[in-house]
């Protein structure tokens, strides 16, 4: 079935060498073909921006430019179109060579939607909601500087898993299983899983071992009294909050999606494999 794409947001890494010729040269084709585009480019950090909804957004750059096109757009589920400048990420399946071909495919019908989970992170403070953040990779709570152990209350609904004593913790999506959390020593999980994952950062008792929950759980993680550094609470690496004691973290799951084209010409085990070396010979 093809689909009736009028209007394109296009998101632009300008940090990515390359990025301004290719977001011009999709911008014209686009133009060329009566669509409406709309052109957000940005550098280093920005702030979330106000967009109109659209048919589909383009996001040239790398992973980090597609995590934040995910949160541009999350309410909306709108359809991206992740294009990797530079080597192929484990989000961005579509190289710089390729974005026109996918684009007519998914025009056409042809290319399929990855639907991934997405997590809301809230903190509360003293019973009042002080802030509130979403994302497609993970919550990380961690010190606020190297190596200090802090201290963290887990609970998972209304079930009590205990005192962790660690770097931090990182609550993954399935998506994010292949971001801070794997070298954290998490499992992979595919992309598409309904799940989460609670993986502690260097605990100081071993026997905390990362776990994989349901996507229905609610996670609520409260700092505990009486901490020797500061922290800080960071989503999909990119906003950051800083943490008081007694605060209440709670992380579950979106209600909307992350939703990711496909590639026809690589996917996600494709990616792993070269990523991670599985050749399954002498140098794996």
């Amino acid at each position: 079935m093809n689909r009736n794409i009028r209007k394109v947001i296009i998101v632009v890494n300008l940090q990515k060498d390359g990025a301004p010729v290719l977001s011009e040269e999709i911008n014209s084709y686009l133009r060329n073909l009566g669509i409406d585009v709309f052109i957000f480019a940005y550098t280093g950090k920005s702030e979330i921006p106000r967009l109109e909804t659209a048919d589909l957004v383009i996001s040239l750059g790398g992973d980090g430019t597609a995590l934040f096109c995910s949160r541009i757009v999350e309410s909306m589920s709108i359809p991206i179109l992740a294009v990797n400048i530079g080597d192929f990420g484990f989000i961005t399946e579509i190289s710089k060579k390729e974005w026109k071909s996918a684009f007519i495919k998914f025009q056409n019908g042809e290319l399929s939607l990855s639907r991934r989970v997405m997590i809301k992170v809230m903190v509360e403070r003293r019973g009042n909601s002080v802030a509130f953040h979403k994302g497609l990779n993970d919550a990380v709570i961690s010190s606020n500087g190297i190596s200090n152990i802090i201290r963290l209350n887990l609970n998972i609904n209304k079930t009590n898993l205990g005192k962790y004593r660690a770097d931090g913790i990182i609550v993954a999506t399935p998506t994010g299983s292949t971001a801070y959390s794997i070298s954290a020593g998490g499992p992979i999980l595919d992309p598409e899983m309904e799940a989460l994952i609670i993986n502690p950062i260097c605990p100081f008792t071993l026997s905390n071992r990362p776990i994989v929950v349901s996507g229905n759980e609610v996670i609520k993680i409260t700092v505990e009294e009486g901490q020797r550094a500061d922290i800080i609470l960071s989503v999909d690496g990119q906003d950051a909050y800083p943490l008081e004691e007694g605060d209440l973290v709670i992380v579950e799951r979106s209600q909307t999606k992350a939703l990711l084209i496909r590639s026809d010409k690589r996917n996600f085990y494709d990616i792993l494999r070269s990523k991670l070396n599985w050749s399954g010979g002498a140098n794996a």
